[in-house]
């Protein structure tokens, strides 16, 4: 067995006896109080050569804006360095037992989603660097986020602490329960919006129900029709992208006429051909709309500079849009450590990660392989734009507010980890107490201090004029 494949065959066969013993003999090997370590190697890469190295393939002059978004805060640092963590991570203690991992689990990426069902859900929402892997890693990422976010809201080191020690508690619970169901009640599993309102309003304030109300309106109004109108004008009766340059620039700004002509057939043809990875039925639904048009979008923060194309596509009429993103796919900066992809292409890796991870998926999810105008095939994964998305602002958030957050995303990491790996190991080895709670509060602080340093390394590299930055 190779290390990026799950440890389902080798669980298959093990009664529950044998897998609870199996995460015992874990802490043998592996003390769960080991994890609170950290301590950079020796031998540590430069993080401003990682994130260049990153940046070689992307697109040149979209580089500085992504230096210029990672530098402006340690928090903003965090969320473009994944691939500096994974290789921190490579060298932390792990137990043996792998997951589906989505390997960037910091707490913006646990978000309001809709389902096919049109129900509001909460769930992880971005899985560019998903692969089988060692479970603690995403519970790491999450935990250390949690952290920096604290200290960026002036949190005291023991809120931060009690934050961290919240959600890993949760994620520890609720393994433990799904440790004890059925495989098709943990598949079933899912965090309704509206579950959950009820569930957190006997501990909500008045003003923290009243956010929340406000946050999942906000989702359910960010739909295609809203960033229809948002990222939508007519020009000469037609329906048109508005650009918003370098953000937002249209295909026909970009390239001369023969070359923009060449990649419009190929985005065409990407289309087409990725609706082969669809459900028939949604196949079918996507072959009744017609394209209208297509632009480069710059997204987040650790993916500015990848390929993004935003492509409008029309239904009944010219006021009836579908917005899908296709959005470039490199191999996992977890692949490194732990093998890498068993699927052909890194869009289906990323795919096939989403919906073993998530509770319900976007039905237009999809891949395809295509060449650009320069002669390269390059790997991309197609996703609906938006559809009712609720984001947590972290700076809005105090303590205890940022605590129940971090509950919520402990959980439904668990839930996560749980439909690919050994439930009932991970519980066995993670135990009734508190000990492994602990030691992520202490490797959160740690991994906090080192990721401040790497910011500040980007900041002297950026007025070394080693680096070029754009505010964007």
């Amino acid at each position: 067995m190779t290390d990026n494949q799950l440890s389902g065959d080798e669980t298959r066969h093990l009664t529950p006896k044998e897998r609870v013993a199996r995460g015992k003999a874990a802490r043998a090997d592996v003390p769960r109080s080991s994890h609170a370590e950290f301590v950079p190697p020796p031998k540590r890469p430069d993080p401003v050569e990682i994130i260049e190295k990153q940046s070689a393939t992307r697109v040149p002059e979209l580089v500085p804006i992504r230096y210029g978004r990672m530098s402006e805060a340690p928090f903003r640092f965090y969320r473009g360095a994944a691939a500096i963590m994974a290789a921190d991570l490579a060298e932390t203690p792990r137990s043996g037992i792998r997951v589906q991992c989505c390997g960037d689990a910091h707490m913006l990426n646990f978000r309001l989603l809709a389902s096919p069902e049109r129900r509001l859900m909460f769930d992880i929402n971005d899985f560019d660097e998903t692969l089988p892997g060692p479970w603690e890693w995403d519970v790491k990422r999450l935990s250390a986020s949690l952290v920096i976010a604290g200290r960026a809201n002036g949190f005291t080191s023991k809120d931060r602490a009690s934050v961290v020690r919240a959600a890993v508690r949760s994620y520890r619970e609720r393994m433990r329960s799904f440790a004890g169901m059925g495989n098709l009640e943990v598949w079933y599993t899912r965090f309704d919006a509206d579950e959950l309102q009820a569930q957190f309003a006997p501990v909500l304030s008045a003003g923290q129900r009243d956010r929340w109300e406000h946050t999942r309106k906000q989702a359910r109004a960010h739909d295609t029709l809203q960033v229809f109108e948002k990222l939508t004008h007519v020009i000469d009766g037609r329906r048109q992208i508005a650009p918003d340059p370098p953000l937002l620039v249209r295909l026909q700004d970009l390239l001369p006429d023969t070359e923009r002509g060449r990649l419009e057939q190929e985005i065409s043809r990407l289309i087409e051909r990725y609706g082969q990875t669809l459900q028939t039925d949604r196949r079918f639904l996507l072959e009744t709309y017609r394209l209208a048009d297509i632009a480069r979008k710059v997204v987040g923060v650790g993916s500015v500079g990848t390929r993004c194309w935003i492509i409008l596509l029309l239904g009944k009429d010219d006021e009836d849009p579908l917005f899908l993103q296709a959005k470039e796919a490199d191999e996992s900066v977890l692949a490194p450590y732990v093998g890498g992809s068993a699927y052909g292409t890194q869009g289906e890796r990323v795919v096939a990660g989403q919906r073993l991870m998530q509770a319900t998926s976007d039905i237009f999810l999809g891949w395809e392989r295509v060449t650009g105008i320069d002669g390269k095939r390059r790997d991309f994964y197609v996703r609906q734009l938006r559809d009712w998305k609720g984001i947590a602002v972290a700076e809005n958030m105090s303590p205890k507010t940022m605590g129940l957050f971090g509950r919520l995303c402990g959980a439904t990491l668990a839930r996560a980890h749980a439909r690919s790996g050994d439930r009932i190991a991970i519980a066995s080895y993670l135990g009734g107490g508190d000990v492994f709670d602990r030691a992520l509060a202490t490797f959160a602080e740690l991994y906090a201090d080192q990721n401040e340093k790497d910011h500040q390394a980007l900041v002297d590299a950026i007025q070394a004029g080693r680096v070029p930055a754009e505010a964007a």
